[in-house]
């Protein structure tokens, strides 16, 4: 893990496509700016998780079809 010190206004380029952009530093929050192409997703960490937790329990999930009903 990279860590970096950057004040109000400062700037991290990861790769030459995304810039993360250091925009408050208010108490304990910090706001970020991310500009990356639109070919990159950007998530918050907690909707990501969820995200790929939801999508592993419907990967682990049978698969069975209902039945139809018999015609008749």
């Amino acid at each position: 893990m990279l860590i970096v010190s950057r004040r109000e206004g400062e700037k991290l380029m990861i790769g030459e496509d995304v810039v993360i952009s250091v925009v408050e530093v208010a108490g304990g929050t910090v706001k970020l700016g991310i500009e990356a192409p639109r070919s990159v997703p950007v998530y918050r960490e907690e909707l990501w998780a969820a995200v790929r937790d939801e999508n592993r329990a419907a990967a682990d999930a049978p698969a069975t079809l209902p039945r139809l009903p018999k015609r008749g």
